[in-house]
Parts: C-alpha cells; sequence; structure tokens
C-alpha cells in the first residue's frame, strides 16, 4: 500500500524500480498493491538516453529493508526489471 515518510519513519529505504512513465508507476503501484506490500514512491530525476543524454523525471519506487526481496520477486514475476545499484 502507498504509504508516506513519515509511516516508514528513520529506516533507510531501498530503492526497487524507477518508472520512466505515468503508465508504467500505475501498472506497478497496482501489482505492489494488490500484494500487500507498503511501498514509497517520490519522483526525482535520472539521465536517460544514449546518444542525447539528459535528465528526466521519473517516479522511484522504495520499500522497507525487511520487504525488500519479497518486492524484487514480486517485480520479476510480474515482468519487471528492479532497480539494481549502479545502472
Amino acid at each position: 500500500m502507498l504509504r508516506d515518510a513519515g509511516f516508514f519513519g528513520d529506516q533507510e529505504l531501498i530503492l526497487i524500480y524507477i518508472a520512466r512513465k505515468l503508465k508504467e508507476a500505475l501498472a506497478l503501484e497496482e501489482v505492489l498493491t494488490s500484494a500487500g506490500l507498503d511501498y514509497l514512491i517520490e519522483t526525482d530525476t535520472y539521465v536517460g538516453g544514449f546518444v542525447f543524454r539528459r535528465e528526466r523525471v521519473g517516479a522511484f519506487f522504495y520499500v522497507a529493508p525487511e520487504t525488500t526481496r519479497t518486492a524484487v520477486e514480486l517485480l520479476a514475476r510480474n515482468g519487471y526489471e528492479p532497480y539494481e545499484p549502479g545502472e
């Protein structure tokens, strides 16, 4: 279920996915909510493009450390490629 930052307190949340389009973000919200997982979404910038690299805005999905494995497995089962640090 979508939560605000206060719900997670001082926990260091784990980035599991960056949605680059609104349609993609809404679909992923449905997957996470249907599974009963608590998550946070924040908008932020990322660098995209191959030839002409530029900053773009995306929806960054975060979960608590104890639910990271479950969330990543859920993403993979539903055709989403989980975020890997260093991408």
